[in-house]
């Protein structure tokens, strides 16, 4: 069952030096705020997993918090060409970075079959792309039913995953409105999970289809208040766009993302 605790300690427990960290939520309901937490407790050898990596991304790995990433897509409207990322695959600074790539398909079939306890997913993908060359974890498998030959991706199951939600009741159950993407699939998937909220109410009111993740199925809900920014709400907060077409000039020079790294580290 979910335990509501503050930000700072649910961050501290849950995420741990060498994790595999799931970090959902695209293009709003981004989870900056437990980040940007992560980066305060300088933890450090994770393997970061986002489908679309983007500021948040590049943050952490500046940081040297990520030497692994395994994502579907890097960029966004107005990211910028993530210099940090750059820097870390070009020159190893702060530290090397590996990458594991997959299409988006591939990506979300790996958590359904995580969440869904099963050792692979299947899909027709992959064919006519040197992905399964590079990438272990993309196999070929073929039908027993019409011999057809299809794509097989091994299970993601993250030690921790880490999502922002509109609301949470007091029992930790978690109302997933608005753009939801592969959240409801990360932390079903995962070991262990982190869920900010905008707000804890008493109740969630009529939500038919929202609520898709129940208390039973979380570890720790945090109150966090606008901790999907500069990324959107879907209502509590509008995406803030200046932040995010800033960013590519803090990210391009190391002094400057310097500066802001300490801003970060000294709130």
């Amino acid at each position: 069952m979910a335990t509501i605790v503050p930000l700072t300690d649910a961050v501290a427990d849950l995420v741990r030096d060498g994790d595999v960290v799931a970090v959902e939520g695209t293009p709003a309901l981004i989870p900056y705020a437990a980040a940007h937490e992560v980066i305060r407790l300088r933890r450090k050898d994770l393997t970061l997993v986002r489908m679309s990596v983007d500021v948040l991304g590049d943050q952490l790995v500046g940081a040297g918090c990520a030497r692994r990433l395994v994502f579907s897509w890097a960029g966004g409207p107005g990211e910028g060409a993530l210099h940090r990322i750059q820097d870390a695959l070009g020159h190893g600074w702060p530290a090397p970075l590996e990458i594991e790539e997959h299409s988006h398909a591939g990506m979300a079939a790996r958590y359904v079959a995580g969440a869904s306890g099963l050792p692979f997913g299947v899909l027709r993908g992959y064919a006519g792309t040197d992905l399964p060359q590079y990438t272990a974890s993309v196999r070929t498998v073929r039908c027993p039913f019409t011999g057809e030959e299809l794509a097989a991706v091994s299970a993601l199951n993250p030690d921790v995953a880490i999502v922002h939600a509109r609301r949470a009741d007091r029992s930790g159950n978690v109302l997933l409105d608005g753009p939801g993407g592969v959240c409801k699939e990360a932390v079903l998937a995962a070991h262990r999970s982190l869920v900010t909220v905008e707000e804890i109410v008493d109740d969630l009111g009529p939500a038919t289809g929202a609520t898709v993740l129940p208390s039973f199925a979380i570890t720790a809900v945090a109150h966090a208040p606008g901790g999907a920014a500069p990324s959107g709400a879907a209502g509590p907060h509008d995406r803030e766009d200046d932040s995010h077409r800033a960013w590519d000039e803090v990210s391009r020079d190391r002094a400057r993302f310097g500066r802001w790294l300490e801003g970060i580290r000294t709130p």
